[in-house]
């Protein structure tokens, strides 16, 4: 009756000595200790909970880095367009100076002052083109004193006659 007082557990291991003492004592060779098993149930758990956190954190993690990365370029755009904001704020300030303005005017539009004779190079033909015989004709000072229109049609009825000219050759 001194076998009722152990656990069930005690006895089957009680049994699995026994088992292996009579294999060992068989097989002449001295019996090994026996080995407990590293992975107990609480390592297991452990185990377990620690995968299921790395799983529940892994989206968040990957998000939470996802937009601060977002907020880092929002903010560098946003120096970018302060940048751009004093950049157009100092260009209307110059133009605010009647000078800048002038400047401008005289460079761009070519304007002149009263008393003043303007003058403007004309920039060199490109290289290949002829000005007789492609079809460019330089401008001459009857041309410079017609209406706009006149010159217009001119134009077109030269064009006219210089697309005819090849036909006619063939």
């Amino acid at each position: 009756m001194a076998a009722d007082r152990f656990s069930t557990a005690a006895r089957l291991k009680a049994i699995g000595h026994e088992a292996q003492a009579r294999v060992y004592r068989a097989a002449n060779r001295p019996p090994r200790p026996l080995r407990r098993s590293r992975l107990t149930g609480r390592a297991a758990l452990l185990a377990l909970v620690l995968c299921a956190l790395v799983v529940a954190l892994a989206y968040p993690m990957r998000q939470y880095i996802a937009q601060r990365s977002d907020i880092a370029d929002q903010r560098r755009e946003a120096q970018q367009a302060q940048r751009k904001v004093e950049q157009l704020r100092e260009e209307k300030a110059r133009w605010q100076d009647p000078e800048y303005v002038r400047t401008q005017a005289r460079e761009h539009l070519h304007y002149v002052l009263p008393g003043e004779t303007g003058f403007e190079v004309p920039s060199p033909a490109p290289s290949g083109t002829a000005d007789q015989a492609g079809g460019r004709h330089p401008v001459n000072d009857a041309a410079a004193h017609r209406p706009w229109y006149d010159n217009l049609f001119d134009g077109v009825d030269q064009a006219d006659t210089d697309a005819a000219a090849p036909a006619a050759r063939r």
